[in-house]
């Protein structure tokens, strides 16, 4: 009994594996049962202009499957756009393509995600100049006149790029999996150039994988927090907000955040800082000349 125990323990180890680097890039591991299927949310409204949507996905530690809540996150540069990992099945296991930043969202596998990443490509907005436009279609957005041009809504596009999936199956190929090949646009936007998550996004994932809480073997496969009600922080600012309208080089710290100091401030310009107190030198300069008089009047009257 104790022997079939072993067996079974050393082949539940074998299930796991760590892929090589040169095999195919962007897959680091594999296991040999499928993920479970995406659970049901809502998405959060973004909290402000400037953010970008990156939906939940299912992550392998220590304890198997965990869920890595989706989150409205800064982009790392003015033009990034996100595209998702995911599982696909190949040799017989379910490998993990990790996400990535590029110019074009490239293959996610086909699954659908919702709010956006229907399946193919992305439906959820586009890059107008230097800020970013919501498509209010699928995406949720603030309310008022501070979002100005950065909403619209385009439905046509939504349903064009959106592989129905009702049984919410959350890999690619295998047994009851996905069935979506790359596009030929999908295949280009891979041999892009790509910057890997933030690593606000990957602190973000690190903190599910220690919480067991988030894994599926403690939850069925519901996680207690499906989204993370508000947006990321972290070393990454929006790459888009109002003051950088316009700003293409990626600079994604605005004037008035962080520590960038307002321009009227002494040590950033300080010609700017020295006018307002000349006129409080001169209102100063007769004060210690009527002292003085009373002093000498008294001195007169003691002669």
């Amino acid at each position: 009994m104790r022997l079939l125990r072993s067996v079974r323990w050393l082949l539940l180890a074998l299930v796991v594996t760590i892929v090589p680097l040169s095999s195919q890039a962007g897959i680091f591991i594999s296991v040999g049962f499928a993920p479970p299927v995406l659970p049901v949310y809502d998405q959060p409204v973004c909290p402000q202009p400037g953010l970008m949507w990156t939906p939940g996905y299912w992550a392998y530690g220590d304890e198997g499957y965990y869920w890595v809540p989706g989150a409205w996150v800064p982009s790392p540069y003015v033009g990034a756009l996100w595209t998702p990992g995911y599982w696909g099945w190949s040799g017989g296991f379910y490998a993990w393509h990790p996400g990535y930043w590029g110019p074009h969202v490239g293959y996610y596998g086909g699954v659908n995600y919702g709010y956006g990443y229907g399946g193919i490509g992305f439906a959820g907005g586009m890059w107008r100049g230097g800020f970013f436009a919501y498509n209010t279609a699928v995406m949720h957005v603030g309310v008022g006149g501070g979002w100005g041009d950065r909403v619209y809504e385009d439905r046509t596009i939504v349903e064009r790029n959106t592989i129905i999936n009702n049984n919410h199956v959350s890999h690619n190929g295998g047994p009851g999996g996905i069935n979506h090949q790359p596009a030929p646009e999908e295949r280009m936007a891979e041999h892009e150039q790509h910057t890997a998550p933030t690593s606000f996004q990957a602190q973000h994932e690190n903190t599910f994988r220690g919480d067991h809480t988030a894994y599926a073997r403690f939850n069925g496969g519901n996680p207690p927090h499906p989204v993370l009600d508000r947006g990321m922080g972290g070393e990454n600012r929006p790459a888009n907000n109002f003051e950088n309208r316009g700003n293409t080089e990626g600079n994604i710290h605005p004037n008035n955040e962080g520590n960038v100091r307002p321009n009227n401030e002494g040590d950033v310009h300080p010609n700017n800082a020295s006018t307002p107190h000349q006129p409080e030198q001169k209102e100063s300069k007769p004060k210690p000349e009527k002292k003085p008089k009373p002093e000498k009047e008294k001195k007169n009257d003691q002669r």
